[in-house]
């Protein structure tokens, strides 16, 4: 764990912010890069064991509607599935109950941390199993107001348990969604499961281009010119989400090789300006 003094919660605006493939490598520390950059934001979740995420930057949504992939669990926002750990992590826990359903956490920093551009980052443990899918990614600030996907995601982790060795990155957008995104995934290295150790998964989003990184190697770029004629929806301020969930369309469904609870263990979530 990193030690660094946590900042308050602030919401971040464009002028606060402004100033495809494959690649390996097996470090866990950000690019050089990253220490040049300025930090504007970061959670640490530097904590007592236990503890709730720190309510000024983190919402949790409850339910267990589907999420729109058909998914099993209920997301509450009990310390059961979200606590911190008290050695500087953020633990989401999924969790398999009693009577045969599924709890997780899903939180977001809708309203309360909103950066437009810059890197996002976070320091991840991903957990395993088929049917689970963890992910760090971020929705546009005006979301649910615009619809899904003319408000813009950004996705920049996403893992399916029967996929241990691959993480993938996505932007969803009018005419570019669903089963269709601009994508692309990146290998582990070794071809080992990213849930072996925490990994460093960021995007350095600038005014028409992204472009994902994990452990300080960038592996794809998208641009507004590779959205095919639709429209670039990612000039806005966005929120950040993480979550885990169990079952969907695309991961499938645990069966009997799947083991709970399964743990995504949160290092950090930090935002930097880039030049």
């Amino acid at each position: 764990m990193r030690t660094l003094t946590s900042a308050t919660a602030v919401l971040l605006t464009a002028a606060a912010l402004l100033s495809p493939g494959t690649a390996s490598a097996e470090a866990t520390a950000p690019d050089a890069s990253a220490a040049a950059a300025a930090l504007v934001w970061s959670d640490e979740f530097d904590g007592p064991p236990g503890a709730a995420p720190d309510p000024a930057n983190w919402n949790h949504e409850t339910g267990n509607h589907g999420w729109g992939n058909n998914e099993l669990q209920n997301y509450t926002d009990s310390r059961a599935n979200s606590a911190l750990d008290g050695n500087g992590n953020l633990v989401i826990t999924a969790r398999q109950e009693a009577d045969g359903s599924y709890t997780s956490a899903r939180m977001t920093t809708q309203n309360k941390v909103q950066p437009q551009y810059g890197r996002i980052e976070a320091r991840i443990q991903i957990p395993r199993g088929q049917g689970i899918w963890p992910a760090f990614w971020m929705l546009g600030s005006d979301f649910p107001q615009t619809p899904w996907p003319h408000s813009g995601e950004i996705d920049i982790m996403e893992n399916i348990g029967r996929e241990p060795h691959l993480v993938h990155g996505s932007l969803h957008g009018p005419g570019y969604s669903g089963g269709n995104p601009l994508t692309g995934s990146y290998m582990h290295p070794q071809a080992w499961s990213f849930a072996d150790t925490f990994h460093v998964f960021s995007v350095d989003w600038r005014p028409g281009s992204v472009t994902w990184s994990v452990d300080g190697n960038a592996y794809q770029t998208y641009t507004w010119q590779d959205t095919g004629g639709n429209p670039w929806v990612y000039d806005q301020p966005f929120f950040m989400i993480l979550n885990v969930a169990v079952g969907g369309n695309w991961p499938g469904y645990p069966d009997g090789s799947t083991q709970f609870p399964q743990e995504m263990r949160v290092d950090y979530v930090r935002v930097y300006s880039l030049d």
